[in-house]
């Protein structure tokens, strides 16, 4: 059973482990290996999940002279005093704590954004009245609203705003409306929104939900929202950016101007919230990295496509120096394997089945398919399959630094948080089925240990189980999962289950880290593999 841990050194650091079981205490073959798969599941450490959603800002206002300064900070009471030096002497300061709630947390926040969303799509089509709408969700900070139309300015956003104002005063009362499906095509084809009817034909229950903004404007939607606009606080409300986006997210569709907004249930949530964006702005990596000269992504090589400079490349050295000795003191050997392989050998680990959108086209070579490899598992399985094994060989423990290739869109690329070629930190552990809980726990510890020198000491645990799409008995699934649920219990972690969230070849242990500013970031994963 393998055991994989990663680190993905060209973007956030991601721990990983798949197992690979094999059953018997009597001499292996290739063919009497048994190999369980991942799971996925949130887990924190001492915190409620309501308690890990919200973010927490301490401003600190001097009421002297009517001056004040904010600075963020995690705390965990409503109100507290801290001493700033004035000009001649101590003064006493409030800090005043804002607690930004989530979409989880308030249901009254995710109807204000999902209604912020139409307030803008309303707005919108006032203005440009020949623009089309297609779909407009609430997301974690606000929410945002798809257009086919014309390029946008911010001098646009500007006007837009500010029509959403007006609709706001209003205090137009939002009105679902149930009819049948023949209705709703007669209404969309009279406005001639041809998205719209895409989305009509994707929803599936009867009848069809339509929400009003008084009388003047309405959208296919299922709500929920606020009962009317004036309800907003217009003064909690920003329209943030536009981006290009493709319908569907399907290259060969139309891009469209994609508008998003951030709305809180007040103005002093939006403060805090627009702080805390300038704090993540000024710790942002994209800006570290060009000003320490670390790293670089050159238009004439390719987007998602890093390169290490010199002062880059000594931070990495000493990273992938230290994850070296910390695998081998664990007992790990270590591995190099090629960047390519025959394109049958995707075939046969399922990657083509199940994974081929995130891969890249294959290449000719000699009459032969190759294909960049998006994953290091298959090659390690083979390095595993070059002999016979004994009983007394287990727990076989190899760990790989390997450069991996996905598929990304140009769009959803991110300096080093959204790659198309990074290095990850790759181990497989191959053991036997009553070593498996044992291994696991190990993992578990190796994780906490090097995550512990990188200052993350808060984290959120998920369970994932099989998906819909998966391979491998239902035995070897409950094998699998009972393993990763035993390890986690014997490691006294809390954590909660993901249905269906495991990977298609089997359930897994998520782990998310919490930084400076309270965000969460996906980083190791555990996976049992059949």
């Amino acid at each position: 059973m393998a055991v994989l841990q990663r680190m993905v050194l060209s973007s956030h650091y991601l721990f990983t482990s798949s197992l690979r079981l094999s059953p018997n205490p009597t001499p292996i073959s290739h063919s009497s290996s048994l190999f369980l798969s991942p799971s996925k599941t949130p887990f924190s450490l001492s915190k409620t999940a309501l308690e890990r959603e919200i973010r927490v800002f301490g401003f600190f206002r001097r009421s002297k002279n009517g001056f004040s300064t904010t600075s963020s900070a995690v705390a965990t009471e409503s109100t507290e005093t801290a001493s700033v030096a004035g000009d001649n002497a101590q003064e006493e300061v409030l800090v005043e704590k804002i607690v930004l709630p989530t979409n989880e947390s308030s249901e009254k926040l995710l109807r204000i954004r999902h209604t912020c969303a139409h307030v803008m799509a309303m707005a919108v089509q006032k203005i440009f009245p020949d623009a089309k709408v297609t779909i407009g969700p609430w997301i974690e900070n606000g929410f945002y609203y798809d257009f086919d139309m014309e390029p946008l300015t911010d001098k646009d956003l500007k006007r837009i705003k500010k029509e959403m104002d007006r609709i706001i005063g209003r205090n137009l009362p939002l009105i679902r409306e149930e009819v049948s499906r023949d209705e709703a095509q007669k209404r969309i084809m009279a406005v001639n929104e041809q998205y719209k009817m895409e989305i009509l034909e994707s929803i599936k229950e009867d009848p069809i939900t339509i929400y009003h903004i008084g009388n003047d404007w309405w959208d296919l939607c299922a709500g929920p929202h606020v009962e009317s606009t004036g309800t907003i606080d217009r003064k909690a409300v920003e329209l943030e950016s536009v981006a290009g986006a493709y319908w569907r997210g399907d290259t060969n569709k139309p891009m469209l101007q994609r508008i998003y907004g951030t709305a809180w249930e007040n103005e002093k949530q939006l403060e805090a919230y627009l702080h805390f964006k300038e704090e993540a702005k000024r710790r942002d990596h994209r800006r570290l990295g060009q000003d320490l000269d670390l790293f670089s992504i050159q238009d004439e090589a390719g987007g998602g496509l890093v390169f290490w400079h010199p002062k880059g490349a000594i931070v990495r050295h000493i990273v992938e120096d230290t994850w070296k000795k910390i695998h081998m003191d664990h007992g790990y050997d270590l591995l190099y394997t090629p960047h390519v392989a025959r394109a049958d050998l995707w075939k046969i680990s399922g990657h083509l089945d199940f994974y081929k959108e995130n891969m890249y086209d294959q290449m000719k070579i000699e009459e032969e398919l190759y294909q960049l490899r998006p994953m290091n598992c298959p090659y390690h399985i083979l390095v595993y399959k070059r002999k016979l094994h004994s009983y007394r060989d287990f727990p076989i423990r190899v760990a790989e630094l390997g450069t991996v290739y996905r598929y990304e869109l140009s769009g959803s690329l991110h300096g080093l948080f959204r790659v198309r070629g990074f290095t990850q930190d790759d181990a497989h552990i191959f053991c036997l089925e009553d070593q498996i809980k044992d291994e696991i726990r190990g993992v578990l510890d190796l994780t906490e240990k090097i995550l512990l020198q990188f200052g993350f000491s808060k984290y959120e645990v998920n369970l994932s189980t099989r998906p819909e799409k998966a391979v491998g008995g239902d035995d070897i699934w409950e094998k699998a999962t009972s393993a990763l649920k035993d390890a986690l219990d014997d490691k006294g972690w809390n954590y909660q289950v993901d249905d269906g969230g495991g990977a298609f070849y089997g359930p897994k242990i998520d782990l998310k880290i919490e930084d400076a500013l309270g965000r969460k970031w996906q980083c190791s994963t555990i996976q049992a593999s059949s």
